[in-house]
């Protein structure tokens, strides 16, 4: 059947999307705000965000829903465009639905231990059936991967009427395809991808999707597998390696053979436990044995599932456009690599034993630095592709509803532009802790680092947008003075440890020149508090603006947990940032971020708060928001960015910056505790 005649959605913002930028949904389409009941679709169709498994293969990653729909899938990599997309447009975003033809009485989906195959299992009113979720991964590094996604789908008790129901729409919905029979499946293709589903039941096909309703007596299965593959047009646009918004990235790092595997019951016992075998291979390394292991593993098998393994690269989440609040504009791409989130990652990774993965960022890290260049925003980027391309354009995705309403839809990251003065001590921070724990730095990256240390040397005491990439005009933060100081303070300490060549004596004067400015003009007297934004003079009190980020200062060794100027700021911070165990970055009507809306709390900073207690010896204090913390997590132990008022997942799914909070405040909590 071919489909060729399919019209695509526009392209272009639709008239008026312009002045809808700050949030406004499209017309037809307003914001939802009741959430849906319980683990159900919404009327639009929707899934609360929370109720989505992760699966991946190191390459790129798909989001299950606990229906069996899969919502989420970009090929071949995190930042290609989509193919089913419904988590971000339920109409027009495409979907993958495998769901029992009878009434479901309710739904569990767990992780098979220690792994990253997800089965989502439905108690219906003919019995009980599994979904088996999973890309294959055979091997570390494997020079011939070949990007699959499996669903195997079996019969635990009963008999069972089935439907599946493949409806990709490529390149975030904007592309026709045609759909084709084949012998074993069906093949959809685009003008830059094919999609191959091989089946063990017969699909059938309408105008764009494939389909089918199949019966399973108790113990039998089926079994559905997709293989990627790029197609490279004759007009030759589509080259290897390209990050064009709205374009299908071709599959650089995937390996097709473009020949029918056998699909049935014995390989895909066989991909199964090849794939089980990875990720207990890969977890068996963790030196974590502690308290709360198991939320640790996932959060680690969670960072693992967001690397890029032939790059090294670590991207912040696998989605984009998920909102910080419902139906607002807060809805940001985060496929790509914030040096800051890489770096406290890899501090995660270090802390638990994964010495692989943080080589290998240091390898992608050291290509960034030998290709730094001077520029308004420093010799280095705040974000990159995860090939290490610098411009992310914002693009707004016109055709497109929002999830739930929540309008625009954006690719791309305006934030490559900043400046972001944090980056460098974070950046510096993880090259410090790889020089320490690791098997240390070359001749080359030390005298890149020296090189970009000089620029901040003349710099440091610049305005900038800071970790929270405010658009409301650059100001002098604290918490990017306190991650100047630690640049400056690492890179004397790996002088000396090392022997390296450096200018102590400027170095260590930088560095107390940094120290006494926060100290003077980024701490106000009268609320005992260090403050988001530094004094403009010594004379002159900074305004009591409060800043979940300054929770990191005895983490990174500039005060000591029990100064008492810390500890009072604790304490302002639980008065003004904290509900609960919850915690608030800042107050966005004191400190105006340029943007509108409102957003929930901030996980991360939720994990840094337990952190700061157990270092500052509140550990019963920091045991109970802990052990709060982990009651906000989904099923599967995955978090998101935010959380909002009523306990709901907010903002991109899962996202990186927190599993790593997570493992860093239980690794500390645990020590303070006494192991």
């Amino acid at each position: 059947m071919n489909a060729d005649d399919q019209v695509p959605p526009e392209k272009e913002p639709r008239p008026g999307n312009e002045a809808r930028a700050s949030g406004e949904a499209l017309p037809g389409c307003e914001p939802r705000s009741e959430p849906p009941p319980g683990d159900e679709r919404d009327s639009a169709g929707y899934l609360p965000i929370a109720e989505h498994g992760l699966i991946g293969d190191l390459r790129t990653s798909a989001l299950v829903g606990t229906d069996g729909r899969i919502d989420w899938f970009c090929v071949p990599r995190f930042d290609s465009p989509s193919v089913f997309g419904s988590l971000i447009d339920a109409r027009r975003g495409g979907y993958w639905e495998i769901v029992p033809v009878c009434r479901t009485v309710k739904r569990h989906q767990f992780y098979f231990p220690d792994t990253n195959i997800l089965i989502t299992r439905m108690h219906t009113d003919d019995g009980i059936v599994e979904i088996q979720d999973f890309m294959p991964i055979r091997r570390e590094r494997d020079p011939h991967h070949q990007q699959r996604l499996v669903r195997r789908v079996v019969n635990v008790r009963g008999r069972m009427d089935m439907s599946v129901r493949v409806a990709p729409r490529m390149n975030y919905g904007a592309d026709p395809h045609r759909l084709d029979q084949m012998a074993e499946g069906v093949r959809f293709t685009s003008e830059s991808l094919a999609l191959t589903v091989r089946a063990t039941v017969p699909l059938e096909l309408d105008d764009t999707d494939a389909h089918a309703e199949f019966e399973l007596d108790e113990g039998d299965s089926a079994l559905f597998v997709l293989e990627t593959e790029a197609r490279h047009p004759a007009s030759g646009t589509d080259t290897p390696g390209t990050d064009t918004p709205g374009t299908q990235t071709p599959a650089t790092e995937t390996t097709t053979t473009g020949t029918a595997e056998r699909v049935d019951a014995a390989a895909a016992d066989e991909l199964f436990e090849a794939t089980v075998a990875f990720w207990r291979r890969w977890l068996k390394q963790s030196t974590y044995t502690g308290r709360w292991r198991e939320m640790v593993h996932r959060s680690a098998l969670t960072l693992k599932l967001l690397t890029h393994e032939p790059t090294g690269a670590l991207v912040a989440a696998p989605t984009c456009g998920l909102p910080e609040q419902l139906g607002g504009g807060r809805n940001w791409d985060y496929r790509y690599v914030w040096v800051r989130d890489a770096a406290f990652s890899l501090y995660a990774l270090l802390r638990l034993g994964f010495t692989d993965e943080a080589e290998a960022f240091i390898g992608w890290l050291a290509e960034r630095l030998s290709e730094a260049t001077d520029g308004e925003a420093g010799p280095l980027r705040v974000v990159y592709s995860i090939d290490g391309h610098e411009h992310l354009p914002e693009e707004v995705l016109g055709h497109l509803e929002g999830y739930r309403g929540s309008y625009p839809v954006r690719t791309g990251n305006d934030a490559s532009g900043q400046r972001q003065l944090d980056t460098y001590g974070e950046l510096i921070d993880s090259v410090y802790l790889f020089n320490k724990h690791g098997a240390g730095i070359s001749h080359e990256s030390w005298t890149d680092l020296c090189e970009v240390l000089e620029w901040l040397l003349l710099h440091w005491d610049s305005t900038d947008e800071s970790i929270w990439e405010t658009r409301a005009g650059q100001q002098h933060h604290t918490y990017s003075r306190l991650m100047c100081w630690v640049a400056v303070e690492r890179m004397i300490r790996m002088a000396r440890q090392r022997g390296l060549p450096a200018d102590i004596g400027r170095w260590t004067a930088a560095r107390d020149k940094i120290y006494h400015q926060i100290m003077s003009r980024g701490w106000n007297e009268e609320a005992r508090t260090f403050v988001q934004r530094l004094s403009t003079d010594d004379d002159r009190p900074p305004e009591v603006i409060l800043d979940a980020s300054l929770l990191l200062m005895p983490m990174v060794k500039f005060v000591s947990p029990s100064d008492p100027r810390f500890l009072s700021t604790i304490d302002a911070i639980a008065d003004r940032l904290v509900v609960d165990s919850l915690v608030f970055r800042y107050d966005p009507e004191q400190a105006p971020d340029g943007l509108d809306g409102t957003e929930g709390t901030f996980s991360i900073c939720s994990f840094w708060w337990v952190e700061a207690l157990a270092r500052s010896g509140r550990v019963e204090q920091a045991r109970l928001a802990l052990e709060k913390m982990f009651t906000y997590a989904n099923h599967v132990g995955l978090y998101a960015e935010q959380i909002s008022l009523t306990g709901e997942h907010l903002g991109n799914f899962p996202q990186a910056f927190t599993h790593l909070a997570l493992i860093s405040s239980a690794i500390n909590l645990d020590r303070a505790m006494g192991s």
